[in-house]
């Protein structure tokens, strides 16, 4: 049996999950939980190569849902900045437990699979808090991981039978994911039951939406992509 799957902390003290139509710019305001692409994000932050394809299956809400409202200064597309009222997250901290399959849809990378090996460089990631920066929702909110058992600890909403979100954001579908060239924005319906918010899978998602045509790029062993003996000799 492959070992595949992770459960990690993650905290920080602002976040600011939102619904990608709202990045163009204007006045934000976070969901109240985070999105599975941030998530995603994040996962990819700690370890990720194209050979695999992160999912995430579960997170664990913490801490109490609180929100911060700030003046920014975001740019602007033309140039130089605009002023803008952001509501945040305050103090977020979640439990997460999620999971790597291979990426049947890269073939050129079939060489690349290599049960155990991925899973040792993430365990040693994960510890020393991830390969690259962890932001919650963007790059304004810096998000810090551990190891973690899931479970463990009070959550704050551990009590509470249901608490249902409406229509959020899910992820995206990259081509490189799907096998198709086009890239499709999706959509479910979120609620969190007794302090856990269950993710469906992308194909699961009940609303879709197309976005724009989209290639994947490709990689190759030995051109631009690290063999897994280079990425362990740079840990």
């Amino acid at each position: 049996m492959m070992k595949n799957s992770i459960s990690f902390r993650l905290w920080g003290k602002y976040a600011l999950f939102t619904d990608p139509i709202t990045k163009i710019g204007g006045e934000k305001c976070s969901y109240q939980l985070p999105t599975y692409e941030a998530i995603k994000g994040v996962l990819k932050s700690i370890y990720w190569k194209p050979t695999l394809i992160w999912h995430v299956d579960k997170i664990r809400v913490m801490n109490p849902l609180r929100t911060q409202t700030k003046g920014t200064k975001p740019l602007v597309w033309s140039g130089g900045n605009s002023l803008a009222i952001y509501t945040f997250l305050r103090d977020v901290e979640y439990q997460v437990q999620a999971h790597f399959e291979w990426n049947e849809h890269r073939s050129e990378l079939a060489g690349d699979r290599i049960d155990g090996k991925h899973f040792s460089i993430l365990k040693r990631t994960l510890e020393k808090g991830g390969r690259q920066d962890i932001f919650l929702g963007t790059r304004d909110c810096q998000g810090y991981v551990e190891p973690c058992e899931f479970g463990e600890g009070k959550g704050a909403y551990d009590d509470l039978n249901e608490l249902a979100f409406g229509l959020m954001f899910h992820s995206f579908a990259y081509p490189d994911e799907t096998g198709i060239d086009k890239l499709h924005s999706q959509f479910w319906q979120a609620t969190l039951k007794e302090g856990i918010l269950k993710f469906p899978r992308p194909d699961e998602c009940d609303v879709r939406r197309f976005v724009r045509p989209m290639s994947s790029k490709e990689f190759g062993m030995g051109t631009n992509l690290l063999a897994v003996t280079d990425e362990e000799a740079q840990l």
